[in-house]
């Protein structure tokens, strides 16, 4: 896969969010979380399921109103954006993997140009240039005539990777984006993610996998019933600590380069054999 061509504006804040809080009537999701995000840095959003994860990225999108504080984009209130206007800045990968399974791949991709077409621009040179280099990226030239009813789930969520990509936007978020994904295409798509980040957008994704998220995120936030329990470099977070109070398990960390690999201890213990049983 090949990386986008390099944006201006590298380091500079790209999306903030100023004491957010979110609810589901009076369940309460997230509380009062402040945080940062800058553009040429790949962060990850890790916890377990329930903790808020996804909540927040959607709260970030402008997909979910917060109940308390703000989301700004660049410096301004996410708040009353219009759509169009906020998708020249900001796509999302959602888990949803719903699209229409007649329309070929190559205007499922096209879908992701909508926020840059005029009146008269729909299917431009810029916007076809930019569907093929999405479907370049991840790989799904082949796929492009084919109808979205005829591919796997694998093929499909790298086809919805693609369109967010042609979509051209300074900030990426993606909620689970390994979904449906093969070993290889696991890996390929968090290189990508993290080649977007080193030319120039913010990219946000919540993981599940703590390796994959150490060993591609350049900033991790881990997460628990809502709150932000810590974050920093994956070293610093994911550290024996940490995972057992939010996942409640007790681990051995183990480094490997950028990657930090937790195994459960309990699987570590030699398991003796009942003495009836010995040989």
């Amino acid at each position: 896969m090949i990386a986008a061509a390099p944006q201006n504006g590298q380091g500079a804040l790209a999306l903030s969010l100023k004491d957010v809080g979110f609810s589901y009537g009076r369940r309460a999701v997230l509380d009062a979380i402040s945080l940062d995000f800058a553009r040429g840095q790949f962060v990850a959003v890790v916890g377990p399921n329930g903790c808020g994860k996804s909540t927040l990225l959607k709260v970030m999108a402008g997909l979910l109103q917060p109940s308390q504080g703000a989301v700004l984009v660049e410096g301004a209130p996410l708040a009353g954006t219009s759509r169009k206007k906020l998708a020249r800045k900001l796509s999302m990968l959602a888990q949803s993997n719903e699209a229409p399974e007649g329309m070929v791949v190559r205007d499922l991709v096209g879908m992701g140009r909508f926020a840059h077409e005029g009146w008269l621009s729909s299917g431009s040179p810029e916007d076809l240039r930019h569907v093929q280099t999405a479907m370049d990226i991840m790989e799904v030239c082949d796929l492009a005539e084919r109808r979205v009813g005829e591919l796997s789930g694998g093929q499909l969520q790298r086809c919805r990777m693609a369109m967010t990509l042609a979509q051209d936007a300074g900030i990426l978020l993606l909620d689970e984006p390994t979904n449906h994904l093969d070993l290889r295409y696991q890996y390929a798509l968090l290189e990508t993610a993290r080649m977007q980040a080193a030319s120039g957008r913010a990219v946000i994704a919540v993981l599940h996998d703590l390796t994959h998220a150490s060993l591609y995120a350049d900033r991790i936030i881990l997460m628990a019933k809502g709150k932000v329990v810590a974050e920093g470099p994956p070293a610093d977070v994911l550290t024996t600590g940490n995972v057992a109070e939010v996942y409640g398990i007790s681990t051995v960390a183990m480094p490997f380069g950028r990657a930090v690999v937790h195994l459960p201890e309990s699987a570590l213990v030699e398991k003796r054999q009942p003495a009836g049983e010995r040989k």
